[in-house]
């Protein structure tokens, strides 16, 4: 029996493009501004030194910020950098420049499912504060009252099998009472084998019955 289900963002709850046409591309139009303005706010600090150490050398602030462009460029799923975003995501959030996108079909669901009793929890290579910014700010309100808990890079990587362990030890549930939905193969496969439930989602293309992994087209499809 399903418990408790964990989401992935990116590609499942919310589209491709708002994560790599809106956010991103923000990010990193403020990044350097942000940067040269909040260096010594102490939770920036902490980042600036996080990167440091990531990067095994002593960066200053221009280098640091050159970092982080080449970074964001290469795609890098480094988790300082994704906490950065975070940050600067918020001011744009606040100031109305964006509102977080999530399907309907997503949003519907997660209300039946947290109505229904449904532990419900998100797991995305964005750090949980940006996590829950998207979901504070979406586009039908506030939904973070639906999810009992987040999950970033910090409990490691999303094709990393020992993560999945992880999430399900902090959870307190045996694994194959948790449901897992993505719409990477990859990640799928690193969450199974750690004994959780998988689907699928392939909001962009007709769902393969001979898929590795049950296949959806939308929430709405999904059952248990």
């Amino acid at each position: 029996m399903i418990k408790a289900i964990v989401t992935d963002i990116e590609g499942t709850t919310s589209s491709l493009s708002f994560v790599k046409d809106v956010l991103f591309p923000y990010a990193r139009a403020h990044l350097a501004e942000f940067v040269r303005s909040h260096a010594d706010d102490a939770d920036v600090k902490a980042l600036l030194n996080d990167s440091r150490a990531e990067v095994g050398a002593d960066l200053d602030t221009e280098q640091l910020i050159e970092q982080f462009i080449r970074w964001i460029d290469e795609d890098r799923k480094i988790t300082p950098l994704k906490s950065l975003q975070g940050l600067i995501w918020e001011a744009g959030y606040r100031q109305g420049d964006f509102t977080g996108h999530v399907y309907r079909d997503a949003a519907e669901n997660l209300k039946k499912w947290h109505a229904d009793g449904m532990a419900l929890y998100v797991y995305s290579s964005g750090s949980v504060y940006a996590q829950k910014l998207l979901f504070g700010h979406s586009d039908f309100g506030d939904l973070t009252p639906l999810f009992s808990g987040y999950f970033d890079t910090h409990i490691g990587g999303k094709r990393e099998q020992a993560a999945y362990e992880k999430i399900a030890a902090q959870l307190g549930l045996p694994a194959g009472n948790v449901l897992f939905l993505s719409d990477i193969k990859e990640e799928l496969d690193a969450a199974r084998g750690a004994g959780f439930k998988t689907i699928w989602l392939t909001r962009d293309s007709m769902p393969d019955a001979q898929a590795e992994h049950r296949q959806v087209g939308s929430f709405d499809q999904i059952d248990f």
